[in-house]
C-alpha cells in the first residue's frame, strides 16, 4: 500500500509550500507548459495568483459581492424584536410591576442587530474529472465565495478547507487518496482573493493540487502521475479533516453531469437554499 495519505496543511502558507516544494520525479504535469489553457493559469501564474488572491474573477463576471447577495436574495443587517421597558407598553413585566418598578410595561421593538454566532468548518473537494468546463468550476466558487461573506455577515466564523481526494487504481488494489489544506483560518482577516481563487480558479486544482502531489516520495508522485492523478468519485469525508474539527459541512463534489453549477443564477439559488437551510442565514 502506497502512503496516500497526506498529513493536513493548516495554513494557506503550508499550502503553497507544499504545492511549490521541488517535484520528486523529471515529469511533472503540475509544471506543464502545454497545460496552461486546460489548468487556466501557467504555472507561474498560478503560484502569484495563490499568493495574491483572484478578484478577477468578479470583475470578469462584471459584479461584485454585494451584487451577488442581493440577487441572492441576502442583506447585511438582521431584523430581531428586542424587549423594552417603560411606563406605557403593551404588555406588563409582572415581576417588574410586583417589585414595584416604575417601568414595568413592555413593547417589543424591531431593531437590526448583529448576530453572535459560532464557527462554521466548510471542506470544499477540489477534485472533478478533466472535462469539467472553467465557468462551471468558476460559478460553484463565486457562489461558495459569495454565501461565506453573508454567513460572516450573520455573526458567524467561517473556516474554509480544501480537499483533493479520489481513488488510484494501482495494479493489485484500488486505494484511496487523500490531502486537505485550510485556505481560511476562523477569527483571521477574511480574504475574498483567496478564497475565489481556491473554490473557483481551475489552477487550484490543476496546478497547485497537482504541486504538493508532485512534490511527494517518488513512488507516490510516479503513481500519481501516470494515473493522471486519481479517478472519481472525488468526495471527501469529515474524517479527512483534524481530529479536533467536529460537525463540518462536506460539500458535494463538483461532477460532469451535475447541472446546479451550469449558470451562475442558479449556482446562487443552490448554495442559498443549503445554508438556509442550515439554519446559517436567513432570507
Amino acid at each position: 500500500m502506497l502512503p496516500l495519505s497526506l498529513p493536513p496543511l493548516l495554513s494557506w502558507r503550508d499550502f503553497i509550500d507544499a504545492a511549490t516544494a521541488p517535484p520528486s520525479t523529471d515529469r511533472a504535469d503540475s509544471r506543464d507548459p502545454a497545460e496552461t489553457a486546460w489548468a487556466g493559469a501557467s504555472w507561474e501564474d498560478a503560484v502569484q495568483l495563490a499568493i495574491d488572491g483572484w478578484p478577477l474573477a468578479l470583475e470578469e463576471a462584471d459584479v461584485t459581492v454585494a451584487q451577488l447577495r442581493d440577487a441572492a436574495g441576502l442583506s447585511d443587517s438582521v431584523v430581531m424584536l428586542e424587549p423594552t421597558w417603560d411606563v406605557t407598553g403593551s404588555e406588563v413585566d409582572v415581576g417588574a410591576y410586583l417589585s414595584g418598578i416604575p417601568e414595568c410595561m413592555v413593547d417589543a421593538v424591531p431593531r437590526e442587530v448583529s448576530r453572535r454566532g459560532k464557527v462554521i468548518t466548510f471542506l470544499v473537494p477540489a477534485g472533478y474529472v478533466h472535462t469539467v468546463e472553467h465557468q462551471v468550476i468558476i460559478n460553484r466558487g463565486l457562489a461558495l465565495a459569495t454565501l461565506c461573506t453573508a454567513i460572516i455577515d450573520a455573526g458567524h466564523s467561517v473556516e474554509i478547507w480544501s480537499g483533493f481526494t479520489g481513488w488510484l487504481h494501482l495494479p493489485e488494489v484500488e486505494q484511496r487518496f487523500h490531502g486537505v489544506a485550510r485556505v481560511i483560518e476562523a477569527g483571521e482577516p477574511f480574504d475574498i482573493g483567496r478564497l475565489i481563487f481556491a473554490v473557483a480558479h481551475p489552477a487550484m486544482l490543476r496546478r497547485l493540487w497537482l504541486g504538493v502531489w508532485d512534490a511527494q516520495p517518488a513512488e507516490v508522485a510516479t503513481a500519481m502521475m501516470s494515473r493522471n492523478y486519481g479517478r472519481a468519485p472525488y468526495a471527501c469525508e469529515p474524517t479527512d479533516l483534524p481530529d479536533e474539527i467536529t460537525e463540518p459541512y462536506v460539500f458535494p463534489y463538483l461532477s460532469s453531469s451535475d447541472e446546479r453549477w451550469n449558470d451562475l443564477a442558479t449556482a446562487l439559488s443552490w448554495c442559498l437554499t443549503t445554508f438556509t437551510e442550515l439554519g446559517l442565514i436567513h432570507e
